[in-house]
This record gives structure tokens, C-alpha cells and sequence, in this order.
């Protein structure tokens, strides 16, 4: 049996749950050896373009694990989620707080003295230069 291995800050991006190339399984346990203060999930959790497409069935088991995972460990954890561009579909309520969870679009993480701007790699905008500015 492994140890668990702590840290203040771990991010996690491109998991794809409702597609066939999902990384649930991958991402579950990797989660289940390794713990931290704050998961930053850095958008395309949740692949809401897959899950559109097509008839056939592609919710599988092994994404819902992820989900419950995510509800356990908010307990101790508190998971920022982005939202990417395969999870787009959450545009419609941003910002959520929900328990310890909190759903952005994007997000400065800051870490001692340093200011991170982390948000997923689809997004551009003339906002990023400013922000970036703002963080030096």
C-alpha cells in the first residue's frame, strides 16, 4: 500500500468526465494518494461537448467516483474549479460557491509572496495582459 503524500497546492486539469478518453480513473487515484490544503481544477473536468454529442451512453462509473471523491475531500480541501472549454456550460452561473467549493473562470492563487493568474489555456482575452500587469 502506497503513503499519502501531502501538499499545500496541487492542480489538476483536461480529466474529460463524459468522454471516452476520461483520465477518471487515472485522476481518482492519484487523489487518493496524494491530499492538500486547496485542487485547483484547471477546467475540462467535465467534457459537456462530448456529452452532447451522440446517443450512446458515455457517463461511466468511474466518473461519478471522481465526482464523490471531489464531495469527500472538500471537507478538508478546498477545490476551485475553472471552467475550461469542454465545460463551457457552467458560463451560465459563474461565479458558484457551494460548501468549499468555489466555480470560476479564472483565479489568482497565491503562494507566499508570489501571485499566480491560473484559469484553463483555451481562454484569451485582453483582460490576461492587464491582469498579468497587475500581478507583477
Amino acid at each position: 500500500m502506497s503513503e499519502t503524500h501531502h501538499y499545500k497546492t496541487i492542480v489538476m486539469s483536461d480529466i474529460h468526465l463524459g468522454s471516452k478518453w476520461s483520465k477518471a480513473k487515472e485522476a481518482n487515484r492519484f487523489l487518493k494518494y496524494h491530499t492538500c490544503d486547496t485542487l485547483i481544477l484547471c477546467g475540462d473536468i467535465i467534457d459537456g461537448w462530448e456529452l452532447i454529442r451522440g446517443r450512446r451512453e458515455k457517463w461511466k462509473r468511474r466518473h461519478t467516483n471522481f465526482i464523490s471523491r471531489l464531495l469527500e475531500i472538500q471537507h478538508d480541501t478546498h477545490i476551485i474549479y475553472l471552467r475550461g472549454n469542454h465545460d463551457d456550460f457552467l458560463d451560465r452561473v459563474l461565479p458558484l460557491r457551494f460548501a468549499n467549493i468555489t466555480v470560476l473562470r479564472d483565479y489568482i492563487h497565491i503562494s507566499g509572496s508570489q501571485r499566480f493568474y491560473v484559469l484553463h489555456g483555451d481562454w484569451k482575452h485582453n483582460g490576461f495582459w492587464q491582469c498579468m500587469d497587475t500581478l507583477r
